[in-house]
């Protein structure tokens, strides 16, 4: 795999000819809706198929797979634009096999409303998906806020485990301290949740449960064993899958990286992963900065993998970025949560060339808006391709479990098109495909 990042006056056309691949996988690999927009700066994906098939006339999917011993489910991951296709046709190029270099598990974070075409699209990738569905509310109630049904049983078909999400949480990232307070010191409350949660999963599809923990401290992590304790006995005893998804608090205090120094080996015995990341929300109040960062994010491995296994570890990768209106003001300059394409297009559209901070391993750039003929200045921070590599240089360097994608709303091609070629992406049930 090689990442190009677009120089002045290069084509989508030209890039393609650089590396002796194929215009139209180039472009599908790269998800790019309109090829000959590219912003300089821009990071694009290019990868090499080990073995190919040109469609023949009589052809079908079914058929291919059945000639190279591969799967249909394969079949979709390598060719994602045939969840937009009811036919093939004989003269296009299908991909095969990639030469990865190890297995991957993958856990996608969705709302019940995520777009069909996006969940299709997805589906083939993720071992788990985790349905941010149900919010912890007083007394250890729980509410729920859309039929999540048909995604569950669509999930199945594909070979993808469905996770209750489940959190304090409201979808918008607000939590409510004083709930989580009262549940942590009150034992009653607990064991209603608990009693609450098992019912749900008696009467649905789901696996298990993906427990969200947003505000574990050093201080108050006592009351968190004691309560997590509880709860992965019990629904282990049923045989649901339990995880785990934390917010370590990542972040520079005095020049020198901070986090919670959690002992996580005290609530890792039953239970199948964590994942760690921070949290990345529509809504956003801090300074400009980046979005994810490898420093931060490497500094933490280091001490999470001598505190608990590294393979029930998993990696945060947000697929989001974020545009502070300049200079920042807080509570009074507008920041606005971004798609990367969206970010991509702001570039373009204002002529302004992406930059790269190799500290954090994101991406940026500055561009003005115009408003009432005044000029405002604006900085965005985004992830691409370069981002998504070197989290994923860190699976492999602590030999970790897997890839939390936070989340799957709005389908970023290259982000699986890097995934699938590099990797052999885990399915751990059957698919129902024909």
């Amino acid at each position: 795999m090689d990442i190009y990042v677009v120089q002045p006056g290069d084509t989508i056309i030209s890039i393609a000819e650089k590396f002796g691949v194929s215009l139209y996988q180039l472009i599908q690999d790269n998800g790019l809706g309109n090829s000959f927009h590219l912003a300089n700066g821009q990071a694009i994906v290019i990868v090499y198929p080990t073995r190919t098939h040109i469609v023949e006339e009589g052809d079908s999917l079914q058929s291919i797979a059945e000639a190279y011993n591969t799967t249909l489910l394969q079949l979709l991951r390598n060719n994602s634009f045939l969840s937009d296709r009811e036919y093939i046709y004989p003269g296009e190029t299908l991909v095969i096999s990639y030469d990865t270099r190890g297995k991957l598990i993958t856990n996608g974070y969705a709302y019940p409303f995520i777009n069909q075409g996006s969940l299709m699209k997805v589906l083939p990738y993720l071992t788990y998906l985790s349905i941010f569905n149900y919010r912890i509310m007083d007394a250890g109630e729980v509410t729920k806020y859309n039929d999540d049904t048909q995604l569950i049983q669509t999930a199945i078909t594909f070979g993808t485990i469905p996770l209750l999400m489940i959190s304090a949480m409201s979808p918008l990232g607000e939590s409510d301290a004083e709930v989580v307070y009262k549940l942590l010191i009150n034992e009653e409350f607990q064991t209603h949740l608990i009693s609450n949660i098992l019912e749900i999963l008696r009467s649905t599809d789901y696996h298990g449960v993906n427990i969200m923990i947003s505000t574990m401290n050093e201080v108050n992590q006592e009351l968190y064993f004691t309560f997590l304790t509880r709860f992965s006995d019990q629904l282990s005893q049923e045989g649901y899958l339990i995880f785990y998804t934390v917010n370590p608090n990542l972040r520079y205090e005095d020049n020198e990286i901070k986090f919670e120094r959690i002992d996580y080996l005290r609530i890792s015995q039953k239970i199948n992963g964590f994942t760690f990341f921070q949290y990345a929300w529509g809504k956003k109040t801090d300074p400009p900065s980046p979005v994810s960062s490898a420093e931060l994010i490497n500094a933490f491995l280091e001490y999470i993998v001598t505190v608990i296994p590294a393979e029930l570890v998993s990696v945060g990768e947000p697929l989001i970025g974020y545009d502070w209106e300049l200079p920042f003001i807080p509570n009074r300059s507008s920041v606005n949560s971004v798609t990367i394409n969206t970010a991509i297009k702001i570039a373009y559209d204002s002529a302004a060339t992406i930059e790269f901070d190799p500290i954090s391993q994101t991406p940026f750039f500055t561009y003005q808006f115009s408003f009432s003929a005044k000029p405002i200045d604006h900085i965005v921070w985004f992830i691409d391709p370069r981002s998504i590599n070197a989290l994923n240089g860190l699976i492999d360097k602590y030999g970790l479990q897997g890839s939390g994608i936070w989340n799957i709303m709005i389908y970023y091609q290259p982000l699986w098109t890097i995934l699938n070629s590099q990797y052999e992406l885990v399915k751990m049930i059957p698919d129902r495909i024909v």
